[in-house]
């Protein structure tokens, strides 16, 4: 029986969320807008243009949406070739895929962004497919990138598990009927992370790996 596990990429696998903020804050600043980082940091997971009418409102002029989104993707460039993975993410891909899941990544990074995130997680060779916001009508907490990671290898929800850090992941996991599993390393807080539909939580994915066994991408095998 085909099993996937699904994996959101920013905050998960990679520590690139509080990189995301500072972007986001200087794009917002550039265009004469005062947003909280702390602020910003809860948005952090949506698709750009969700996460810009998240903090402005509905309001917002569709060219300045264009306008902030196009300074955050040029202001988070400047990283690109150093993105730093977080603790055994690639180990942890790789243990998966030997297990027998169909390791698939659901992320709303594209492109050039994408292959930077890949690069950095260094596990290519386990990663059956990629879900990107390009390839659905919504991006999180809407169910569709979690459902389409499934549809790409075939993976029904009941023999399947989301892995993210955001309260946005929990809530598209939880939607498309799949077990959630959160990592704190993302910086958000455990008990938002259960309250929005965490079955188990783990620091980083060193930890999850550590524990994998008594995780729900253990049980069953």
């Amino acid at each position: 029986m085909v099993r996937a596990a699904v994996f959101d990429v920013d905050g998960t696998l990679v520590d690139t969320n509080h990189l995301h903020v500072v972007a986001w804050w200087e794009a917002f600043r550039q265009s004469g807008r005062q947003v909280a980082m702390h602020d910003i940091h809860r948005a952090v997971g949506l698709p750009s243009g969700d996460l810009i009418t998240h903090l402005l409102g509905e309001e917002i002029d569709p060219d300045e949406t264009d306008a902030l989104s196009a300074a955050h993707k040029s202001l988070y460039g400047t990283y690109f070739d150093r993105l730093p993975a977080l603790p055994d993410a690639g180990r942890l891909l790789r243990r998966l895929d030997g297990q027998g899941w169909n390791v698939v990544l659901a992320t709303s990074a594209g492109g050039s962004e994408l292959s930077a995130l890949r690069r950095a997680i260094g596990a290519d060779d386990a990663i059956a497919a990629t879900a990107s916001a390009d390839d659905v009508a919504e991006g999180k907490p809407a169910p569709d990138p979690v459902e389409h990671a499934l549809e790409l290898v075939g993976a029904s929800p009941q023999q399947s598990v989301f892995v993210g850090d955001t309260v946005w992941d929990m809530r598209a996991g939880v939607r498309a009927g799949v077990r959630c599993v959160a990592v704190l390393c993302g910086g958000i807080p455990r008990v938002e992370l259960e309250a929005a539909g965490a079955e188990a939580v783990f620091r980083n994915p060193a930890h999850l790996l550590a524990a994998l066994a008594e995780s729900p991408l253990g049980r069953g095998e």
